[in-house]
């Protein structure tokens, strides 16, 4: 049996908690991997979201040092990785409060024709202000998709809460449970 990498149509990709342990080790290295392979084309883009003050400049040096280090070197090019890199974006968002949305809305533009994925790499106590705050800045649309990893809440009651928060902004088909 062989594979086939399908590119995938563009999309925005933004990921709350994007400067965090998971999206340094394991979302960023996988994107670099998927964008290298060819899945990921056009204006597609990925924009990090987290509440530390940072530049995009600063952002993308992160991002690159964590493509170095856990990218094997076999795995990495200096031009693939600078291709991967001029993807990448950052902005200040308070994600249970109001710093920082009018930012993220004016970075997102209008591209309501691409699919937007918002990636919750963050507590699930958060997924719920999250997608509150995505609703109140008109952020979400039909093409709109949210990413919630496991655990989803700490007992059963807390679980229905944040899915029910969750699901006041997101249809059933837009929203993607992962365990990692």
């Amino acid at each position: 049996m062989t594979s086939q990498t399908i590119p995938v149509d563009p999309f925005e990709l933004v990921v709350f908690g994007g400067t965090g342990d998971l999206a340094y080790r394991k979302l960023l290295p996988a994107l670099f991997q998927r964008d290298r392979a060819g899945q990921i084309v056009g204006p597609s883009r990925v924009i990090a979201v987290s509440r530390r003050a940072m530049s995009d400049e600063e952002f993308k040096r992160s991002a690159r040092e964590a493509i170095e280090r856990y990218v094997p070197s076999a795995e990495r090019d200096a031009q693939g990785v600078e291709h991967f890199i001029q993807r990448l974006s950052y902005v200040a968002v308070d994600g249970a409060g109001e710093d920082g949305w009018t930012d993220l809305k004016a970075r997102l533009g209008g591209a309501d024709a691409f699919v937007r994925v918002f990636y919750l790499a963050v507590n699930p106590e958060l997924f719920g202000p999250i997608c509150q705050g995505i609703a109140r800045n008109g952020l979400n649309s039909d093409q709109s998709r949210v990413v919630i990893e496991k655990p989803i809440g700490k007992d059963f009651r807390t679980a229905q809460v944040v899915n029910e928060a969750v699901g006041t902004v997101f249809d059933e088909h837009q929203i993607y449970r992962i365990d990692h």
